[in-house]
């Protein structure tokens, strides 16, 4: 690996951004993808399923054989809301290989007691965001049902991109919701990402079947990025 492509990796990597190294295995030349670039042909659908995926492997494209080293930035679980459903929530994201924090200003909630061995933070979003910024590869789910606490994660992780939003409450909730972040200036189109209610349709009852139902949705989320755009990509 030449050194300035190994530089332009360790940066990708420093801003939690996902790339692959490619390289020709008929010559050695090797080149850095990001997501985001513009990939076409047989060897560009290998490095989408690539990005979705996470797995590092040989493919064979256009008359070639390639490496790709994938690079992609641990997904992390951000959970507003220190509540009886991010109890359950957390244990089950790390087993499922995410980092978890969990937010929640009311510090009779967000005890170390309620939540061992998880990254706590007895704060306010938008001061916790300014420490840890949300990215592409972040989930966010709001759960304290409290729109004082809820609304401002909520419009900064549609504004970051976050790959999953999903927040807590009824339908009449939630179109409750949607009228004060339409106020805050968030739009119609952006709105639809919010999962809500929250999490897969399994009729989920207790705060462990939720937080089930949740994390699935999650994992869902993370592995169909960008496959809407190639499916369009590949009818045009």
């Amino acid at each position: 690996m030449h050194a300035q492509t190994l530089r332009s990796l360790n940066a990708e990597r420093r801003t939690r951004r996902a790339a692959i190294l490619v390289t020709d295995l008929a010559n050695g030349k090797d080149r850095l993808v990001r997501e985001g670039d513009v990939l076409s042909g047989h060897l560009g659908e290998a490095l989408q399923r690539a990005f979705r995926s996470g797995k590092s492997g040989t493919v064979e494209a256009g008359g070639g054989s390639f490496f790709l080293n994938v690079h992609l930035p641990p997904p992390r679980i951000v959970a507003i809301g220190a509540v009886h459903i991010s109890q359950a929530l957390a244990p089950m994201a790390r087993i499922a290989g995410f980092d978890i924090e969990i937010i929640d200003p009311r510090t009779a909630f967000a005890t170390p007691e309620r939540f061992p061995e998880t990254r706590l933070a007895a704060d306010w979003p938008e001061d916790v965001f300014k420490r840890r910024p949300l990215d592409a590869y972040t989930a966010l789910a709001a759960l304290t049902h409290d729109p004082k606490i809820d609304d401002f994660p909520l419009k900064a992780a549609l504004e970051t991109g976050c790959f999953y939003v999903g927040a807590l409450g009824s339908r009449k909730t939630h179109a409750k919701r949607l009228a004060r972040l339409a106020e805050a200036g968030v739009t119609d189109e952006a709105s639809t990402r919010i999962q809500a209610p929250i999490g897969l349709d399994i009729g989920a009852a207790s705060p462990a079947e939720i937080a089930v139902a949740v994390l699935a949705q999650i994992v869902a989320a993370l592995r169909s990025r960008g496959l809407a755009a190639a499916t369009e990509s590949r009818a045009a």
